[in-house]
């Protein structure tokens, strides 16, 4: 399969070759599922923590003597069954990230690449420039690509800062480097746009 190397303002600029075999078949649909389901669980803080009854401030008398009151039998102002008492199963902080090996990692992105480029949602620049941290700028591109009002992410071979700062006010927009995409990036957004180097990045990664 081969790409359309265009500038910033669309023109085309030549040809590329994608590097990694394209997924035909429904081969690797498990892989994609399973390393989204692993991002969104690494999203998650896992904070959420309850008292239980051991963790209550108070006394540890009991309240009133177990006969003769014509109340019920109560041992500790902790109850659960009490206002201001501990919580019965609660929930406690934890971790809720999923392992998965890296070749199903490697065959999701792959499966999830392969779907977006037969789909036509891949487009490669030659290179992304922003000389100075300006709204604007991103906006500029993203209208001279035909993809404005879209969700996009921007694939770069290396950090710039100055293209994060661009977009980072652009809702549905993202600025990624080709080492750190992954499955559920590739999947979100309408239009993915690849620096000829960032593609040719992720495609080392894909053999």
């Amino acid at each position: 399969m081969k790409l359309t190397i265009t500038d910033i303002k669309g023109a085309p600029q030549g040809e590329l070759q994608v590097s990694f075999e394209v997924i035909e078949n429904g081969r690797g649909t498990q892989a994609v599922h399973d390393a989204v389901v692993a991002y969104m669980a690494a999203q998650r803080s896992g904070t959420a923590c309850t008292k239980t009854m051991g963790d209550v401030a108070g006394s540890g008398k009991k309240p009133w003597k177990q006969k003769g009151t014509g109340m019920a039998r109560a041992g500790s102002f902790a109850s659960p069954l009490w206002r201001g008492g501990g919580v019965t199963f609660g929930p406690k902080p934890r971790d809720f990230t999923k392992k998965i090996n890296i070749k199903v990692r490697r065959l999701a992105l792959r499966k999830a690449l392969s779907e977006r480029l037969k789909a036509g949602d891949v487009l490669v620049v030659n290179d992304i420039k922003v000389d100075a941290p300006r709204t604007k700028s991103v906006l500029a591109i993203l209208k001279d690509l035909n993809i404005e009002g879209q969700s996009a992410i921007f694939v770069t071979e290396s950090n710039d800062e100055n293209l994060y700062l661009s977009a980072r006010n652009i809702p549905k927009v993202e600025v990624t480097t080709g080492d750190l995409l992954n499955t559920y990036q590739v999947l979100r957004p309408a239009k993915l746009v690849f620096t000829k180097g960032a593609f040719e990045k992720v495609g080392n990664r894909l053999k």
